[in-house]
């Protein structure tokens, strides 16, 4: 089979294929400590508020009309557009309007769009990247680029703390904005990581943008306002400026697909247009099962008393059980400041974090090998990039402690070994 480059380089093998195979293959296999994936917990009391909101939409007539029988347009249902705009407006004065959100299949989806929107070649033949400020970053940016050699990173500053955990920060001095540079992008809070990049970082982040008349791309998809998984300091921020992506997958609806997009009004009619060509419209399962916790603020209370504590208290728990188990052997654990996943390193690693992803593997635990999340650094000699694991604590604490178990002991092994 002849394929076009797009055929052949969105055919080829990539960490988020590899991820999501996975993901399946194990749970299709039934008997896998599934530790590597971002699918959210159910959590019990979240589950009965989505079966009580559906249950209504499904009752009533003209509700499931909407949901199953009508092309919504093709930014989004619009609704739930204007309320949430209107949501957006009552807690942080944003001065939006429904001409400033568009909803996408999935934040997935808006990512493609937006990077292949400001990244790759230009009318004029010149060719831009997507700057990264930091990496590790999102597994998912890796190959959402039309061409290759699409991103540029940073390596991070790496402050040490106490209790065997680290922090990642922006090195300001090895970030520098390129005329290549068509768009910034960064997450918060950041998956893999779970680093929250502090208030006065992303002001610089702001200014940098501005001065060079590119956007900011800023990934809510764990942060505020929902789902709220950010267990430290940090303000919400958006400007016109700033092109701001939201999920409903965190609250507990990964599979509605429910991507939204705050920006100015002429981003947002471009996205429009885009879902327009691709999927002729958007879902409207999310924006609906979601749209009266919108409308009337419970989105707060079920983000701040129920989603929120749930995961804070898991972290807590997963890096208190994996301190207590490793003993001496060398690992840091990235301060948990928010997202559903550890980062776990360890230095001077005899084995890559690919071969011991080959080796929990074998022993029935699913995690992601860390060097996945290094879009942009181009440095193969750098040796953190491999010593890193991702582990999600979103399932149940036995299940959590089980998985952990088998990482120390293989670690202890691959120590020990050399």
């Amino acid at each position: 089979m002849k394929l076009s480059r797009f055929g052949e380089k969105f055919t080829s093998r990539s960490g988020i294929l590899s991820l999501m195979d996975d993901l399946g293959n194990a749970l299709a296999e039934g008997d896998k400590i599934m530790m590597g994936g971002g699918n959210p917990a159910h959590i019990p009391e979240v589950d009965a508020i989505y079966q009580q909101e559906l249950k209504r939409i499904v009752d009533d007539q003209a509700l499931f009309t909407r949901l199953v029988g009508t092309y919504d347009p093709p930014q989004g249902e619009k609704e739930f557009v204007r309320e949430l705009a209107a949501y957006l407006n009552r807690h942080f004065n944003w001065n939006l309007t429904e001409r400033n959100i568009a909803l996408t299949n999935g934040s997935q989806s808006a990512f493609f769009m937006l990077f292949n929107m400001f990244g790759g070649e230009y009318a004029d033949g010149s060719v831009r990247r997507i700057q990264l400020p930091m990496a590790p970053e999102y597994i998912g940016y890796a190959d959402a680029g039309l061409s290759h050699d699409f991103f540029s990173a940073a390596k991070p500053e790496i402050e040490l703390l106490p209790h065997n955990q680290f922090k990642y920060h922006v090195d300001f001095h090895g970030f520098q904005i390129h005329d290549t540079t068509g768009a910034i992008c960064v997450s918060r809070p950041t998956n893999p990581t779970g680093n929250v990049i502090t208030d006065k970082e992303l002001e610089k982040l702001r200014a940098q943008a501005y001065k060079h008349d590119i956007p900011l791309l800023l990934d809510n998809a764990y942060g505020l306002p929902f789902p709220n998984l950010i267990f430290t300091e940090a303000t919400p921020v958006w400007d016109e400026n700033i092109i701001l992506n939201m999920s409903l997958s965190k609250l507990g609806l990964p599979a509605t697909r429910t991507g939204i997009t705050v920006a100015r009004e002429e981003v947002i009619a471009a996205m429009s247009g885009i879902n327009a060509i691709t999927c002729l419209a958007p879902g409207t399962l999310g924006g609906l099962m979601t749209l009266e916790l919108i409308r009337d603020d419970r989105i707060d209370s079920l983000c701040n008393n129920q989603i929120k504590p749930f995961y804070q208290q898991k972290a807590e728990a997963a890096v208190t059980y994996f301190e207590k188990i490793m003993g001496d052997t060398p690992y840091r654990v990235h301060k948990p400041e928010g997202a559903m996943f550890l980062w776990l390193w360890f230095e001077g690693l005899p084995i890559s974090s690919q071969e011991l992803y080959e080796r929990l593997k074998q022993r029935g635990v699913v995690v992601v090998s860390g060097h996945h999340f290094f879009p942009g650094i181009d440095d193969s000699q750098w040796a953190h990039q491999h010593e890193c694991l991702r582990v999600t604590y979103s399932r149940d604490q036995k299940t959590v402690e089980q998985g952990l178990d088998i990482i120390a002991q293989e670690v202890k092994a691959a120590f020990s070994a050399s």
